[in-house]
Parts: structure tokens; C-alpha cells; sequence
């Protein structure tokens, strides 16, 4: 398994996201999904997580704590 944010062959991301527990809230709220919802949650978690492990090495951290999202 590829580590998060390590970019796959033909330059995408791996997905973070889980495309059924997704489209499950989503329909919960009373809303439907696009085909495309998975790969924007997805790009939108691993800039969260590249934000928290830049702020937690500029700490001296090498622990990503949530408080760093």
C-alpha cells in the first residue's frame, strides 16, 4: 500500500477517503453525491495532513497531533 500523499502512476493521489461511508452521510443529509465528491474529500484531506506535518516539524515535532489540523 502506497503511503499518504505519495502520488501514483499518471500523476494522481491515492484516495484517503472511504467512497461508501462517504456517499452514506451525504445521503443522510437528504443530498446525493457526484462522481467526482470522493477525489475533492480526498485532495482536501491530504492538504489538511500536509499542513499538520509541516506545522508539526516546525514545532521539533515528528508526531502530527490533531491539534495540528
Amino acid at each position: 500500500m502506497a503511503k499518504a500523499g505519495k502520488v501514483k502512476k499518471g500523476g494522481a493521489k491515492e484516495i484517503l477517503v472511504v467512497g461508501t461511508k462517504l456517499k452514506d452521510v451525504v445521503k443522510g443529509a437528504g443530498c446525493q453525491s457526484s462522481g467526482d465528491l470522493i477525489d475533492a474529500v480526498s485532495a482536501r484531506v491530504h492538504d489538511m495532513l500536509s499542513a499538520a506535518t509541516t506545522r508539526a516539524k516546525q514545532n521539533g515535532r515528528a508526531t502530527v497531533r490533531p491539534y495540528d489540523l
